[in-house]
Order: structure tokens, then sequence, then C-alpha cells
């Protein structure tokens, strides 16, 4: 099968390696021409086999994406497909399959998971849209999908946005996950009096227990590489996606404590110095009369 890959960084690139691995071409496109083939979408576009053309975009989610799209909007047509990997709300799905559609263009979105390590052992994939266009793709599906079962590493999760959504949930709850191991290892650390060595404890913990798992995995493998992780800054982002969580929880009223908790953790990461905290302390002052550290004590 030859596709159109557009977005060749870390995610891209190393998908691309996996693909063409299984026997597939791929003609890929990305505004660095260091390791683009080609010069433009127009050419991506002129690569393809017309009325059967297949273009995976993995880009930045927002005006990044939509610009793609909008461009491929007249660069492909009828018959053609448009797989969109990105990061990408789950609403903009539906207006951008609408878009597409006015020309007869499929849309498939495609929620990916397996970061760097995916090209060796294959990411996991969630996916929306028609039957049909899944079907289509799926031999890429297949070669991206890491070995054993297909159902335990690709699901068509049902119609357009569904992929994206599922992939928005799924990190919401790697953030809860992730919050949860970080305060393990904050506490344990906390006692090196106790247990001088955090990362065996770790280590230890990922074969046999119920907390194993391939992030605790990473988690030990940063401390072998940097104990105390003393090279890396204590400033955590978020992509998006917990946000986007949060608020499908909100509007379904479905409670989700732990994925709001470790949201607002990073907002908190972010904080040279707590506007809140301060508050509590001047209250703590005073309707109680309690010691207060002062801002020239640091």
């Amino acid at each position: 099968m030859h596709i159109g890959m557009v977005g060749l960084g870390k995610m891209g690139g190393n998908m691309r390696q996996r693909i063409e691995a299984a026997g597939h071409t791929v003609t890929g496109y990305d505004t660095n021409p260091e390791i683009s083939d080609v010069a433009s979408l127009a050419e991506l576009a002129e690569a393809l086999p017309a009325g059967s053309r297949v273009v995976w975009i993995m880009v930045p989610a927002g005006a990044p994406t939509l610009t793609v799209l909008e461009e491929l909007a007249t660069r492909l047509g009828a018959g053609d497909l448009v797989i969109e990997g990105g990061n990408s709300y789950y609403r903009d799905d539906q207006t951008n399959a609408a878009m597409l559609a006015e020309r007869g263009i499929g849309y498939i979105d495609a929620g990916i998971s397996g970061g760097v390590w995916g090209r060796e052992y294959g990411y996991g994939t969630m996916v929306g849209g028609s039957a049909e266009d899944v079907e289509r793709a799926m031999p890429i599906f297949d070669a991206l999908r890491p070995d054993g079962p297909r159902e335990e590493g690709f699901v068509h999760a049902g119609g357009v946005g569904a992929g994206h959504f599922s992939k928005m949930v799924h990190n919401g709850i790697e953030y809860g996950l992730m919050q949860a191991y970080a305060e393990g290892y904050e506490i344990i650390a906390s006692r090196s009096d106790l247990v001088p060595d955090v990362a065996a404890v770790l280590r230890a913990w990922q074969r046999g227990t119920v907390v194993r798992s391939w992030l605790l995995e990473l988690l030990v493998d940063a401390l072998e590489g940097d104990p105390g992780l003393a090279s890396v800054d204590d400033y955590a982002n978020d992509s998006g996606e917990g946000r986007w969580t949060l608020e499908e929880a909100i509007d379904n009223a479905v409670p989700a404590p732990t994925i709001a908790a470790a949201l607002f953790a990073r907002f908190a990461s972010r904080q040279e110095q707590s506007p809140a905290m301060k508050a509590i302390a001047a209250l703590r002052e005073e309707f109680g009369g309690h010691a207060v550290r002062r801002a020239d004590e640091r």
C-alpha cells in the first residue's frame, strides 16, 4: 500500500519507519526540507494514485492541523481518504469530516499511543470513521499496532470523533496514573534515612505487584539514568487532553476527582509562588496567630 504522511517529527517519523518495515510505501512531507520527500502538499498529492489516495496527518493539533486539512481539501478528490492522527479535540473531527465530505474525501480520526517507543513495540490505535474507510486503511493500522491479537492494540471505536474521544480519555487516565507514581516516589524519597535506594524499590514493583506498568518501568529508567532527577525542572506542562477529559466529565456529570487533581498539580508546578497558599498563611496568622514565614526568610 502507498500512503502519504504529513509531519515527520518524533511520532510521524517513527510511524513511517514502522509502516515501511511492514512492506508499505510512504511518501512524506514535512516543513523541514531535510527530512521531506517532496517540497509541498501539492507534490505529495501528485505522488499518490488519484482516486485512491490515503494521506495520514501527524502535526500539532489546532491551527496547524486545520491548515493542512484545508489545503488537502483542495488537493485531493473523490475517493481519497485522510487520516488525522494528532491529538485533536474530538468535536473538531465532525467539522473536519464534513468539510472533506463535500469533495467526496473520506475521513478517519486516529488516536495514537506509544510515544517514541512505538516504532519498536507498536502503537495502540483508536480510530473513528465509517466501516468502509477503516477497512480500507486496515493494512496501515495492522502495520502500526503491537504484535498479538488485533483487538488488544487496535479498536474501531465508532463513528467520526470516537477515536480522538477515546484517546482523550486514555490521556486523562494517564495523568492520574503518572501523578500517583510521582507522589509515591516523593513519599519514599522523603525517607532516604530508611530507604536509601528509591529506584531499587520501584524496580522491584515491576514484577508480580498490582501496580506494575510500563509507566512505572519508564520512571525507573529515568531514576537510574538520573538519580534524584537532578537535571529535570519541576515544571510540568499539559497538552490539552486532560482539560478536555474534565470538560467532558463536567458536561456529563461524571465525577473525576483523580484526573482533576492530577491536572491541577501540573498547574501548581508552574507557579514560582502560590498566591493561594500566601492567602492561607495570612488567614492562619489572622484567626489563630500562627507563625508566618516572611518573604525575606525564604
